[in-house]
This record gives C-alpha cells, sequence and structure tokens, in this order.
C-alpha cells in the first residue's frame, strides 16, 4: 500500500470524532482547580498523568462516543499515549510539519472553519494550538512507523481482496480517473462574508460560461484574483461517496458546483474522465483498506506492547 494511502488512512482515523469533541472543548476547559491538576496519578518515562487529564479525555471520549469509558481504560489510553508521543522525538519525518499543516486544516474544515478560527477557538478554551498540532503529528508518525517496522507484513495479497469480495457478495463497481483543473477565487484571510458571497457568484458566473477545458481555463485565467491550479488526477473511489456523486454529475469540459475553502471559493474544472485499471474498483478499493486497517490495527497494538515493556511506568 502507497504512503499516501497509508497518511490518508491516518487522517481519517484521526478526524473520526474528533471535530465534534473540539467543538465542545470550551465548556469543558478550566473548570479543575490547581490542585487537581497537579494530582499526579503515573509517570511514563519520567512525564506525568495527571488526574486532570483523565477527567478531560473521559469528557471528550463521552462527547464523541456517548459513551462513559472506564477510568482505568482512559488512564492505559494516555499511557500509551505518551509513549507514542515519546517514540516520535526518535525520528525525524521529512515533510512532517507541511503534513501536520494539512491535518489540522482539514480538522478546521470539517468543522466549518478557518485555521484560524480553530486556533482561537482552542486559545479562548485556554488550549494552545501546538498541544493539537502534537497529537495529529504523534498520529502520522505512529502510522508511518508502524507501517515501517511491519511493512513486509502489511501486504495485502490480491487473492484475499477477491476472496473477501466474493465472500461480501456485494456487486462491484466500476471506478473512474478524473483529470481535473481546481480554480480558486481568492478571498484574503479576514475579508467580509460579503466578499466571499461576490465571489461565489462570480464562480457561478463562470460555471455558466464554461463548456470546454481549453477555452474555459483561457477565459479564467483573464479574472481578477483567480488561480487556476495545476492538472491533478483524482481516483473517484478515494473520494467521499458526495464528491463522487458530484463529479459523476457533471459532464466532462464543466465546472462543478462553487465550494469554499480556506482561501477562498472553489471549483473544479472537469478536463477528463476514463475507467480506472481493474484492480482500481471501489469495491477492490474498500475491502483492500478494509484489509490493510484490521492488519494494521494488529501490528499496532503488538508495537504498543513492545513499548510498554521496555518502558518505565509508575502508577501512583
Amino acid at each position: 500500500m502507497s504512503q499516501p494511502t497509508v497518511r490518508r488512512l491516518s487522517a481519517s482515523f484521526l478526524s473520526r470524532g474528533l471535530a465534534v469533541a473540539l467543538l465542545a472543548l470550551a465548556a469543558l476547559t478550566g473548570t479543575a482547580s490547581s490542585s487537581q491538576a497537579q494530582q499526579v496519578v503515573a509517570i511514563v518515562n519520567g512525564e506525568p498523568i495527571t488526574a486532570y487529564d483523565i477527567e478531560q479525555r473521559t469528557k471528550l471520549t463521552q462527547i464523541s462516543t456517548q459513551k462513559t469509558p472506564a477510568r482505568q481504560d482512559v488512564l492505559q489510553e494516555l499511557i500509551d499515549e505518551h509513549l507514542k508521543i515519546q517514540l516520535l522525538k526518535r525520528y525525524a519525518i521529512d515533510g512532517m510539519d507541511q503534513e501536520v499543516n494539512t491535518a489540522f486544516a482539514n480538522l478546521a474544515n470539517r468543522m466549518r472553519q478557518t485555521p484560524q478560527q480553530l486556533t482561537e477557538m482552542l486559545a479562548k478554551s485556554g488550549v494552545s494550538v501546538n498541544t493539537l498540532k502534537q497529537k495529529i503529528r504523534a498520529d502520522i508518525t505512529w502510522s508511518q512507523v508502524v507501517r515501517a517496522r511491519y511493512q513486509s507484513s502489511l501486504q495485502i495479497a490480491d487473492k484475499d481482496i477477491l476472496a473477501k469480495l466474493e465472500e461480501s457478495k456485494t456487486e462491484d463497481q466500476i471506478s473512474y480517473d478524473y483529470t481535473l483543473r481546481p480554480i480558486l477565487f481568492v478571498v484574503p484571510r479576514g475579508s467580509p462574508d460579503s466578499l466571499r458571497l461576490a465571489r461565489a457568484k462570480e464562480a457561478e458566473a463562470l460555471r455558466a460560461r464554461f463548456t470546454d477545458c481549453q477555452e474555459g481555463i483561457r477565459l479564467a485565467r483573464t479574472l481578477r484574483d483567480v488561480a487556476v491550479k495545476a492538472p491533478v488526477t483524482r481516483n473517484s473511489a478515494d473520494l467521499s461517496p458526495a464528491l463522487r456523486e458530484i463529479l459523476d454529475k457533471t459532464e466532462v469540459g464543466r465546472l462543478s458546483a462553487p465550494e469554499p475553502t480556506n482561501q477562498g471559493i472553489e471549483v473544479f474544472a472537469i478536463c477528463g474522465k476514463k475507467q480506472a485499471s481493474a484492480d482500481q474498483t471501489l469495491g477492490k478499493r474498500k475491502i483492500r483498506e478494509e484489509l490493510f486497517s484490521s492488519q494494521f490495527e494488529t501490528y499496532s497494538k503488538r508495537f504498543i506492547k513492545e513499548l510498554r515493556r521496555q518502558a518505565m511506568i509508575e502508577y501512583r
């Protein structure tokens, strides 16, 4: 499985439930007394875990899962997290800062906020943005470290995919490779909503006039504060069902509906569409990722157990 696929899986896992939890973080932060915050319940390789850490994680879990976890389970989760962050200090991975910033921006987008708005929300809650980014960094790095350590074992055979597909008895679906040209109507940070609305109307006007990529791209380049980006190829199996449906309904040579982004209003020119190879169908891609996720989880737990055996963990 490719490195981008691993990062996509880890990013998806990271965002699951986290956006909901962060939205309620303001109501949870700052309620503990200083004495409670200083009450150490465990020490992991010299680093403390406090009663306040457990309380906060418990509340976040309640919000994201609607269940109340056992206190001991929360403590063990925090111990594992400390071990992962400590492991992170041993590795330096190229491009990690960009990976973290992209994951942070995606998380903000899921919450219908800009990265700046999310940063401000965290600050109002008394939480440093670096705290969240450290968690993101640890999760991404952990995924890559586990993959590198168990690379030979994290291989999904075609026969296993076909067997699983037959077992599930689900009808496989053809996937398509789309050639897209992102077109961005720039909205500077801090601009009023009226400007964003005006730019959305400009995007709709271009959409109405856009009938083929050659002339349409040339027209887009003449517009004020509009960036026409380099072509990108996306497989429909990698897209969310909602986005896949949008592209399926957009004719080649036309523009997708305008979507707000952190940088402004963006549309996509559909400049090419072709059927993907036989091993890239929606069913096979889904099963491949499910099998990989299952194997990854197995080896991740194995690695954590190994780190625990090597660690100095003291309970208070």
